[in-house]
């Protein structure tokens, strides 16, 4: 195995498959935050197995993830959630066609463990090593669920790191239309959610909260970015959260939970779905999918099958556990990755600010 990362010609996806008669089969791993993720995924979109070990109950007790314990807890489970992976797909490290691995973006000590695993594994059993684009992923997690889903199309990536408008132009082909200016969705959702007393994870523990409230209680801001109709910035609306609330404390008001999240809610979700549907008819595609894992937010799934029905645009969403970190999505996007001609050398390194699109 050579250093560096190459391409051995980049060919059509449909006539690769027709000229490779075998099952490609991926070994996937996932590490970028603070879930220990392994899967064996046949094909780019049939999933054998897909083991998640998470930590959210060990850094719910600090508020939020701690990247150094998530390093360590990744240490302890990763060769543990592979064997898992491997048996629970009836697969031995012989049948694996190439392993894939996320290198980029997350949290530097966490992707290194990963890497170093694929790497170890790679050259160990002499497979072809694929580095994977976490965001990339978490859009190809679309292709699991959605067998007939294809390229073109716009995806809404919506996490706690991460908000973009992408245009999916082909398999590994990407084009980002928007983004986030300052902080991303999910990560407002954690903020606004322990300001209200709802505590971390934020994002599901507001959507249960809203179901009970009004969202038309609080008139938070919608906030455009001039000159940038496309890009998001939520700062503001998480600032007027929090103005709303000491105002209420300050004029000794009880606050009412499930309003201020209901509201909160519906400013988000009112940004998220305006711009999707804008950017897909200015660039007339007619299929529009979410990933990340505010994508699993039932307001906005909703909202986007109520918006893509009065636009006549076909709407395709992962299933909630792919909308989170897992490794299912990362073997998705290592075998179209592999089947463009995508290898890595064992100098693959993590890269905690990987751009979408970069290589």
């Amino acid at each position: 195995m050579v250093s560096g990362r190459f391409c051995i010609g980049k060919l059509h996806i449909h006539r690769m498959k027709m000229m490779n008669k075998e099952d490609v089969l991926i070994l996937a791993i996932e590490s970028s935050c603070d879930e220990t993720a392994a899967a064996v995924v046949k094909n780019g979109r049939q999933v054998l197995s897909n083991i998640i070990s998470s930590q959210i109950d060990l850094h719910t007790l600090y508020g939020g993830v701690v990247p150094e314990i998530a390093s360590r807890k990744h240490m302890e489970q990763i060769n543990q959630v592979i064997e898992e992976a491997l048996i629970q797909a009836k697969v031995t490290l012989d049948d694996i066609t190439a392993i894939a691995v996320t290198y980029g973006p997350g949290l530097v000590g966490a992707l290194l463990v990963g890497v170093a695993e694929a790497k170890a594994i790679a050259y160990a059993k002499k497979k072809p090593l694929v580095g994977v684009h976490h965001i990339e992923g978490h859009i190809s997690a679309n292709y699991i669920d959605n067998p007939e889903l294809e390229p073109p199309f716009i995806c809404l990536v919506v996490s706690g790191g991460h908000t973009h408008l992408v245009k999916v132009e082909d398999y590994g082909k990407y084009v980002i239309l928007g983004r986030t200016r300052d902080d991303a969705a999910g990560e407002a959702y954690d903020k606004v959610a322990r300001a209200i007393g709802l505590g971390y994870p934020g994002g599901p523990k507001i959507d249960k909260v809203a179901k009970e409230g009004n969202k038309n209680a609080i008139k938070f801001p919608r906030a455009h970015v001039e000159g940038a109709p496309y890009d998001f910035s939520f700062s503001g609306l998480k600032s007027a959260v929090l103005n709303y609330i000491n105002s209420c404390e300050m004029k000794q008001e009880k606050i009412n939970q499930a309003d201020v999240a209901a509201s909160f809610q519906a400013a988000v979700v009112e940004s998220l779905v305006s711009r999707t549907i804008a950017v897909a008819k200015e660039f007339k595609i007619n299929k529009i999918a979410i990933a990340g894992g505010v994508a699993s937010n039932s307001a906005l799934r909703e909202e986007m099958i109520h918006a893509c029905e009065e636009n006549q645009l076909e709407f395709f969403r992962p299933s909630p556990i792919l909308c989170t970190d897992n490794a299912a999505m990362i073997g998705a996007a290592g075998y179209y990755d592999y089947m463009n001609g995508i290898r890595d050398g064992l100098d693959l390194n993590a890269v905690p600010n990987l751009k979408l699109g970069e290589r």
